[in-house]
């Protein structure tokens, strides 16, 4: 779910600049049947009416039941479980499409409430199910009718040791509300309301380094644009522009910091406390758990990543000599490496990703398709829209949603690629149910990662000029270092926040930036220079506040989806069968057990090393493509 930077001006990709993407909107009506707020409410008195009875007949009696009594509980649930998350969904949607509307808020804020108020009615079934013996779950287990929920019962019984008494969990679900879940809420609000002033182009320029205009050495006048689209002028071919641009982020980032400062170092409190409480050994253990990945193995990932840091590094050394400077510095580091960025329509983004699944697989192209069609991509950008991008599984008996922030670059169509990847995944893997149509984070980038790859390997098929070919392989690299070594190095920064926290205390705006340059520096050693600027732009980064930990399974992800479209190569036509069930299966086996479906095997100690050669092959892939076009490459 990795959001590119995109180089054109914000006029290039507007929706009345391009109709196609002015349609491409999604409808949301389905998740409420057309009802609106008043199906919201619907939903949810439905859902706390059956709540009410399934806790009147089943609290403190889930020890009594037999094989087919848990799983017509289990039936009850998800029926509970759907009712409840198309209300969240649609809450959640609308106040992603426009976080600047207090009514959508409101209706985010009033759907948290009554669903923490059914959650607590149904807190009592997963802590009695956890206090059954082993003996007696495992018979239960064992019983016909189960298959729909199987694996999220015997997985739900690992958090034994963290769960703490009923009135306490029901304590800790009714506190959320007005803990985490509003601070979290808070800083969406407050990042989506960043606006950066750009300084004008002189010379009566668009700002992306090309010139134009009237050439009469008049600057044009300065331009406020949402944060996503500031960060968009990065990759803009104009050292100057990245760096006035940097320059007008670092500005406008500071208003709010202390703010945003504040609300991180609340949450990471907040995370200790719950932390201490559940009696987890790390602020990174929970994660691992809902991952269902050991500590250990992730540990071993984290220190493979980082024992590659030079690969990065290797990379920004060959693109300084491309860009003709002795050093990167931050701001460059996402720099278009040609002079001319093609511009891609919305409907020619459509056509390159739906052609490009087709060639491995007429099935998931169909599904990709239906995104389309039926209206469940929002791509324009809007004032108050979420930034960045993202695929939400919603429920079973709907379908995903995507979002986008469309600004017709070609890095924009594998962003598409990949959150399409998720899409198809998540309503391939529907058919499991609702307690196993999704996967966990570890393997949730491996469809998107695939999608993507199958998107840049359809390009470079159509282009033989060098110099272009070396832009997408550029391209490639930058989004494996993007997705693998960044990503580890900003679990490197979470790493260090969380334990300076919990050792000094609330941690000032300085400190925090310390931790963050210090993350950043491992990472590009003498190959990058940090601006001063550079240390307070942890502080848009929404994953950091929503889901602490979450970082590290992007590289995870793209390891594993590498190493399964190097078998998808080996294999052939062969392949293509497996692959539709490995995501079919969504979240119903583990991960390891998944990942046997399509011959990789996730216990091997050496699948890390393996995953981080791939990602080495296509550096050397564009370091040959650089000689090809004429370019010396670094020693």
């Amino acid at each position: 779910m990795l959001t590119r930077m995109s180089a054109q001006p914000a006029e290039a990709a507007t929706p009345a600049a391009d109709p196609d993407l002015a349609a491409a909107t999604w409808e949301l009506d389905p998740l409420v049947d057309g009802r609106g707020e008043a199906g919201v409410d619907a939903l949810l008195d439905e859902a706390g009416a059956r709540a009410a009875a399934f806790a009147e007949r089943h609290a403190g009696r889930v020890a009594e039941l037999d094989g087919a009594g848990l799983a017509a509980a289990m039936a009850e649930l998800a029926a509970l479980t759907e009712l409840v998350g198309r209300a969240g969904s649609y809450a959640a949607l609308r106040f992603s499409a426009d976080t600047s509307d207090p009514a959508h808020g409101a209706l985010l804020q009033r759907v948290q409430e009554r669903g923490t108020a059914i959650e607590t009615q149904l807190v009592f079934f997963e802590l009695e199910w956890a206090a059954l013996p082993d003996e007696r779950a495992d018979e239960l287990l064992g019983a016909d009718g189960l298959d729909f929920c199987r694996h999220h019962l015997r997985t739900a019984r690992r958090y034994r040791p963290h769960l703490l008494s009923e009135p306490e969990e029901k304590l800790m679900a009714e506190k959320a509300q007005s803990g985490r879940g509003a601070w979290s809420r808070l800083f969406a609000e407050l990042v989506s309301a960043i606006a950066v002033e750009l300084p004008g182009a002189a010379g009566g320029g668009d700002g992306d380094g090309r010139g134009g205009g009237g050439g009469d050495g008049v600057a044009s006048a300065a331009e406020s644009v949402p944060l996503d689209v500031a960060l968009s002028r990065l990759i803009a071919p104009d050292r100057e522009v990245r760096r006035a641009t940097a320059e007008a982020v670092t500005a406008a980032l500071e208003p709010g910091l202390r703010t945003r400062a504040f609300i991180f170092n609340t949450l990471l409190l907040d995370k200790s406390v719950d932390d201490r409480l559940r009696h987890f050994p790390s602020w990174i253990a929970s994660r691992n758990l809902a991952n269902e990945a050991s500590d250990e193995s992730v540990a071993a990932l984290v220190q493979a990543v980082r024992g590659r840091y030079e690969v990065a590094r290797r990379w920004y050394r060959l693109k300084a000599a491309i860009l003709g400077v002795d050093r990167l510095a931050d701001y460059d580091r996402s720099a278009s490496i040609v002079a001319d960025t093609e511009v891609v329509p919305w409907a020619r983004a459509r056509a390159l990703v739906l052609e490009s699944f087709g060639s491995f697989s007429p099935e998931l192209a169909a599904t990709a398709e239906r995104f389309f069609t039926e209206r469940w991509i929002d791509a324009p950008l809007r004032p108050g829209k979420r930034g960045g991008a993202f695929s939400a599984p919603t429920v079973p008996s709907v379908h995903p949603y995507v979002l986008v922030n469309y600004t017709a670059q070609r890095s924009d169509v594998l962003t598409l690629a990949h959150e399409l990847g998720h899409g198809v995944h998540q309503l391939l893997g529907a058919r499991q149910g609702v307690f196993h149509h999704t996967t966990p984070l570890t393997l949730a980038e491996t469809a998107s990662v695939f999608g993507e790859t199958l998107t840049l390997e359809r390009l470079l098929a159509d282009t033989e000029d060098p110099g272009a070919r070396l832009a997408l392989l550029a391209e490639s690299v930058e989004r494996a270092i993007a997705t693998v070594f960044r990503q580890v190095a900003m679990n490197r920064f979470e790493d260090l926040a969380h334990t300076a926290r919990r050792e000094q205390g609330e941690l000032s705006v300085e400190r925090i930036g310390d931790l963050w340059a210090e993350s950043q520096v491992e990472l590009l050693g003498d190959a990058v220079e940090l601006t001063d600027g550079y240390r307070t732009w942890w502080s848009y980064v929404p994953h950091f506040i929503n889901t602490p930990g979450y970082v590290y399974a992007y590289a995870y992800g793209m390891l594993l989806a590498l190493s399964v479209y190097q078998r998808a190569q080996e294999v052939g036509p062969a392949f293509e069968p497996r692959y539709v069930e490995l995501l079919a299966a969504g979240g119903s086996r583990s991960p390891e057990e998944l990942g046997a479906i399509v011959g990789v095997d996730l216990a091997d100690p050496g699948f890390w090393d393996a995953g981080l050669a791939l990602v080495e092959a296509r550096l050397t892939a564009a370091e040959d493509a650089a000689r090809a076009a004429g370019h010396a490459v670094p020693a």
